[in-house]
């Protein structure tokens, strides 16, 4: 088995795109669109074929408040395969000015990672 996407809901579809594109090595398929539902999509793919959804609606953001959810996703992780990568790409997003919520270490569970915001605010680890 293996986690074939994740979705994530974002007001700035466009944003996200760029930003997902520029520091992880991704590949996007054209913009859907469902004017019925208001609903535009991209997915961005990575070479091993595992894909992040980034899905929107003009009216999400007064959905997810008026929704009882209190718990989700805290964060997902992205290999990048050395402890050099992850300096690197932790300081390429820093110098572009994006939050870094964790600068690169070894945890206690002997994982060396960053962890990241993109432009919305979602978490994500930079591991080895």
């Amino acid at each position: 088995m293996k986690i074939e996407h994740i979705a994530i809901w974002t007001k700035d579809l466009e944003k996200m795109r760029e930003f997902y594109l520029e520091f992880f090595d991704l590949r996007s398929n054209e913009k859907y669109h469902n004017p019925g539902k208001a609903f535009s999509s991209y997915f961005l793919a990575f070479n091993n074929g595992a894909r992040i959804e980034l899905m929107h609606k003009p009216d999400i953001a007064e959905l997810i408040v008026k929704s009882d959810l209190k718990l989700g996703l805290t964060h997902f992780a992205i290999s990048v395969g050395s402890k050099e990568n992850v300096d690197l790409l932790t300081e390429r997003i820093r110098q572009s000015g994006y939050k870094i919520i964790g600068e690169p270490r070894t945890t206690g569970d002997g994982y060396y990672e960053s962890v990241i915001s993109d432009p919305e605010g979602n978490a994500i680890e930079i591991t080895v």
